[in-house]
């Protein structure tokens, strides 16, 4: 696919009859400060008539100025020298490109590397917080790539910012503004009590030999499988492990523990290895804070089996370690890593967050769910985009779930896996018990 690169410019706020309000420092909360320094990537693709270049723009400014610390920068507070998110209004970069092809013929059906074309080039330090790719194909349909920085916001805020940017697009209102950070807004307890054990969660102990990368041999071997999972086999799996149970797992639940059993399976793992899973687990509502907090707000669940456990137990009984584990990290669970995170431990100990960027998993996975995020409701003005996905992003054993663009309660699951066990996948992805 080759992709044409038109311009480059700084989309910045636009503040309807007023000036630019103060550059403003917001602190980086204790869960920004634990979460993936990365990039979130995705792309829509809208079919034609896609909406205008100059419509979207116009709504990018409107929402900006309500979401600056999209606009911002990520330093330091020059008074106290606190890392902060700097809404100084530098603007989002968007990027216009275009493809004489026909979106059909050119654009892959799941993520691969030719989807990195559909982005700004992100290659070394990035001095905006989002970056956007405007691609347009001869069709009339319009890809965007979008990309922002995982410590500004999690998925939850993310989407927010997206339907948010659409509203403001077809000039309707944009909702309840966001809910920055501040300094007292994550308070350890009066009688502080570290209750859970955030040394070897959300924290880990770095061994002074460790290698500085983090490249494994054969990490150049994995292809991105995406697996398409209807309503009614989701119903199916759903029914039968939940059966005599008194309340059905969730689809998630059922979803992420077929899938964890799949990959065991098909990575060829001895018995007597075990299997952690790390899941994301929203915290507004276990802390109480607002739906519109913009930020972080997240820890992990780890569920935990051995293979033997996993391939020769019914799926009911992955689902069940799945929902014990993230039932565990509740409202308590949350404040006592508040109490931990606030005490300087983690500082005074060397510690280092363990959310970090790896090639390889195995035998482990990790899941992104947004399957309950109302990414599709971005709408610009023409209806909403005819897919939406992932981008790019090999590491094995790294799933993404996301509800499928047919609209019909099924499931699509990005799967990267090494490409010599992407056969055995295959083969019993889709096999019922």
């Amino acid at each position: 696919m080759e992709v044409k690169v038109l311009s480059s410019k700084l989309v910045k706020p636009a503040y309807n009859g007023g000036a630019a309000p103060a550059t403003e420092y917001i602190p980086l909360s204790i869960f920004d400060k634990v979460t993936y320094q990365m990039q979130m990537a995705i792309i829509y693709a809208f079919a034609a008539p896609a909406p205008s270049t100059a419509a979207i723009e116009k709504g990018l400014g409107a929402v900006l100025a309500q979401y600056r610390a999209f606009a911002g920068q990520i330093g330091v507070n020059p008074d106290d020298g606190v890392p902060s998110f700097i809404l100084n209004d530098r603007g989002v970069r968007v990027v216009e490109a275009s493809v004489d092809a026909d979106m059909v013929d050119m654009a892959p059906a799941k993520p691969t590397p030719e989807l990195l074309k559909l982005h700004p080039d992100l290659e070394g330090e990035l001095e905006e917080v989002v970056l956007l790719q405007l691609t347009r194909f001869r069709c009339g349909s319009l890809a965007i790539g979008f990309t922002s920085n995982h410590v500004v916001a999690d998925g939850h805020a993310t989407s927010n910012f997206l339907v948010a940017w659409g509203r403001a697009t077809r000039g309707l209102p944009m909702g309840l503004p966001p809910v920055h950070h501040h300094k007292d807004l994550f308070k350890p307890r009066s009688s502080p009590r570290v209750e859970h054990d955030h040394r070897s969660r959300e924290y880990y102990k770095p061994s002074p030999t460790a290698a500085l990368g983090h490249h494994v041999d054969g990490a150049d071997n994995i292809v991105i499988h995406k697996a398409h999972f209807t309503k009614d086999f989701i119903a199916g799996i759903r029914a039968n492990a939940s059966e005599g149970r008194g309340r059905p797992f969730s689809r998630f639940e059922i979803i992420l523990a077929h899938l964890w059993r799949t990959m065991t399976r098909a990575r060829g793992l001895s018995q007597e290895e075990t299997s952690t899973i790390r899941l994301s687990v929203d915290g507004r509502h276990r802390l109480g804070k607002p739906a519109e907090y913009f930020g972080n707000m997240v820890l992990w669940a780890f569920p935990c089996a051995t293979v033997g456990d996993l391939l020769n137990r019914p799926l009911k009984h992955a689902a069940q370690v799945i929902h014990d584990e993230v039932a565990r990290v509740d409202g308590a669970y949350f404040q006592s890593f508040v109490d931990f995170a606030t005490s300087g431990a983690a500082k005074k100990e060397g510690l280092a967050r363990s959310a970090l960027c790896k090639d390889v998993l195995c035998p482990d996975v990790e899941v992104d769910s947004w399957l309950t995020f109302p990414f599709y409701e971005l709408d610009f003005g023409t209806g909403s985009p005819s897919y939406f996905m992932p981008s790019y992003f090999p590491t094995e054993g790294m799933l993404f779930l996301a509800p499928s663009y047919i609209g019909d309660g099924s499931v699509d699951a990005f799967v990267p896996v090494f490409e010599h066990n992407l056969q055995a996948f295959k083969e019993c992805c889709y096999s019922v018990e």
